[in-house]
């Protein structure tokens, strides 16, 4: 393994390090918060934080192992199930930033019937769209055997091996990213844009919604580049592409919630709360050794 390769799986390591730690920190924030949880928008981020964990901890090592052993990190079967669950898992984070973008775009420009059309209902029927939406490509390459190890991202994603089906793949690829990435890009920048229009004086919040289109830039593969065999592409991009691909998992919990009030109020509370329980602990230590040091008195 070469200095690349070494920076490479540096690179994955660090990303799964850091969106292990920090969409598994959004879980406990919404299980600990009542109030985060009654909102609409718990079920969007919910829906992203488990789709971004399932990447950390199923796809992300796979990755990483393809990166080192310089092959096919698993079985055909256990491949075949890792790019079914890419494809899913990163059209699921865009269809779900689009809707967290459409339910900020109706709390802004729609206050005062907020409540009335966005219900928890209402979020369940959208959530229940983007796993349709994100299964139907997959499982549209599970028929057509487009799923496997690809060597150029060292990863188990969208492949074709046969030169008879260029055509026919490019097409397909081409539809996945128009209905995946550029549909979820195309509402972000219309929802956002009518946003700012209403709170352009705020600057947080411009800079916020500049941080999730740009966010949303990563999830762009060379998928479309390799398609053209005039533009060659080699391994090192490929795979560096892919990081970039899963930094998203690791950026997503800062961008759509820790950053926020309630998400950081909630922080506070389960931190106090172990530090509270960790003082009990240790006053209870003391005073059992204070107790014991006490000598009885002899009647």
């Amino acid at each position: 393994m070469n200095s690349w390769d070494a920076g490479l799986a540096g690179l994955l390591v660090g990303t799964m390090g850091v969106s292990l730690l920090s969409n598994a920190l959004v879980l406990l924030c919404l299980l600990h918060s009542a109030d985060i949880r009654r909102q609409a928008p718990a079920l969007f981020t919910l829906n992203l934080t488990c789709g971004n964990l399932l990447c950390t901890v199923l796809n992300m090592p796979l990755t990483l192992a393809g990166v080192v052993a310089q092959r096919q990190p698993a079985g055909d079967r256990l491949c075949r199930l890792a790019a079914f669950l890419d494809t899913f898992l990163a059209t699921n984070s865009m269809l779900s930033m689009a809707a967290l973008s459409i339910d900020r775009w109706v709390a802004v420009v729609f206050p005062l019937s907020y409540r009335a059309k966005m219900r928890l209902r209402d979020a369940a029927l959208m959530v229940a769209y983007t796993w349709l939406h994100a299964l139907a490509f997959p499982a549209a390459a599970l028929a057509l055997s487009w799923l496997g190890f690809h060597q150029l991202y060292a990863s188990c994603t969208l492949c074709s091996r046969r030169p008879d089906e260029r055509l026919r793949f490019a097409v397909f690829t081409g539809a996945f990213h128009a209905l995946s990435f550029l549909l979820s890009f195309v509402v972000l920048c219309c929802t956002y844009l009518k946003v700012l229009k209403v709170a352009r004086f705020h600057c947080k919040r411009i800079d916020v919604i500049t941080m999730q289109t740009l966010v949303l830039l990563v999830d762009i593969h060379p998928r479309l580049v390799e398609l053209s065999s005039s533009v060659p592409i080699g391994s090192h991009w490929g795979v560096l592409s892919k990081c970039l691909a899963y930094s998203k998992a690791a950026s997503d919990p800062f961008v759509y919630s820790l950053l926020r009030h309630q998400y950081r109020k909630s922080c506070k509370e389960i931190l106090n709360r172990l530090l509270h329980r960790r003082s009990l602990r240790s006053s209870g230590l003391v005073g059992d050794s204070h107790s014991q040091n006490i000598l009885p008195v002899s009647e």
